[in-house]
């Protein structure tokens, strides 16, 4: 495609996106879905007519886009006022995700007969939820969480990422390694989390250590040298074979509650570079999915989406937050919003590039599923709020835990 062509459908479908956000944030639809339905009709089978089948291209623009957004979300978090929610963000993100994916799994292999392995393989590219796409929805609606709702949702979605990508890295590794054992897999969970946690702590804190003394005269260029941060975490934590998601997390962390006076006007700028990453993210992979290859998924999908909703979400949510103090509403509530979102169909692509014959199939079931995801349960959740009264009625009752 001539670049002409290329930028001027690029503004347009940015144009789109911007306008469709405006109107789920009035209807209460989620504005990814919209996106990704953007994406599907600009693509190859749409009135767009873009034809786009680059899986590899896809990820890299995702990964990019989810290690900016990660930075961003890490530099907006208060530490002060998420720090009583971290217990229960860490159990969901992690006992949370695995006791997800092993649900997921059983039901799969004893009602759909698909292979155990490759039933973890689907439960652990979909136990990844994407809070944050129900916020939108909840800030459209003017509503206000109970206690630690909010702070314990930010986190979730903020931590629950490098956990789901170890689980599908580990299980592809299974699959198409004879001689990996589970015990590799969780030799390869320590080294990815720890040289993640151990990297985000040392570059976070020569971040830290360099703005205070860099003196630029433009301004600008913090924001470049940001970037610049959250690509070079990303990147060097990866070489080392650790999680580069959980280290651009806690560098943005970091950074976001230091004491230095420009945070404030990055976090601005980061804000909008998220929202920039988010809808080409979601519009890439909505070019990426064909339409026509969803219905022979849609049985497999309502099954899948049913699982998750009603069954593996609950009861993770119920267990990972046993020893937590919230009430049954709010874990009820936790376990509602519990959505899928970007995270869950960019991971639907290392199969692809790993070259797994049931790839393509599991990549369709994965988008389905999304979408049948974010439509039940991101259209419902003011309701669900209301319904099992974890709205705050004041600032006061916001802050109560």
């Amino acid at each position: 495609m001539p670049i002409n062509e290329l930028l001027l459908i690029s503004s347009i479908l940015l144009f789109l996106s911007i306008f469709a956000w405006k109107i789920s944030s009035r209807l209460g639809i989620p504005a990814l879905l919209l996106f990704l339905g953007l994406g599907m009709l600009a693509g190859s089978e749409g009135p767009g007519g873009i034809y786009f089948d680059n899986a590899a291209l896809a990820q890299a623009i995702g990964v990019i886009a989810l290690a900016l957004i990660l930075f961003g979300a890490g530099l907006e978090t208060d530490w002060s006022a998420v720090r009583p929610a971290l217990g229960g963000a860490l159990s969901l993100s992690t006992i949370g995700v695995l006791l997800t994916a092993i649900i997921v799994a059983l039901f799969a292999n004893l009602v759909l007969h698909i292979p155990l392995i490759e039933g973890l393989l689907l439960g652990a590219i979909i136990s990844a939820t994407d809070a944050a796409a129900v916020f939108s929805v909840l800030g459209a609606r003017n509503l206000q969480l109970k206690g630690q709702l909010l702070p314990l949702l930010e986190l979730e979605s903020g931590t629950n990422d490098p956990m789901a990508v170890f689980l599908t890295v580990g299980m592809i590794r299974l699959l198409t390694e004879p001689h990996a054992t589970i015990f590799s897999v969780i030799l390869l969970f320590i080294e990815q989390m720890g040289i993640g946690a151990i990297l985000g702590l040392i570059i976070g804190g020569c971040s830290i250590w360099l703005l205070r003394r860099l003196d630029l005269d433009v301004e600008g260029l913090y924001r470049v040298f940001t970037i610049a941060l959250a690509l070079f975490a990303y990147g060097l934590t990866a070489i080392f074979d650790g999680s580069g998601f959980l280290a651009v997390y806690i560098v943005g962390l970091l950074l976001g509650n230091s004491s230095i006076q420009k945070v404030d006007r990055l976090s601005r700028f980061h804000n909008s570079l998220s929202w920039l990453m988010q809808i080409t993210m979601f519009l890439i992979l909505g070019l990426l999915v064909f339409p026509s290859h969803l219905p022979p998924v849609i049985v497999r999908g309502l099954f899948i989406t049913a699982v998750i909703v009603f069954i593996a979400r609950p009861v993770s949510v119920l267990l990972a937050l046993l020893p937590i103090k919230l009430t049954l509403p709010e874990k009820l509530f936790v376990s509602w919003v519990g959505l899928r979102g970007a995270v869950p169909i960019v991971l639907a692509t290392f199969p692809l590039l790993a070259g797994l014959p049931t790839a393509p199939s599991l990549f369709n079931l994965v988008f389905f599923v999304v979408l049948a995801s974010v439509l039940l349960q991101g259209t419902t959740a003011p309701l669900a709020a209301r319904w099992l009264k974890v709205t705050a009625s004041s600032p006061e009752e916001q802050n109560t835990s």
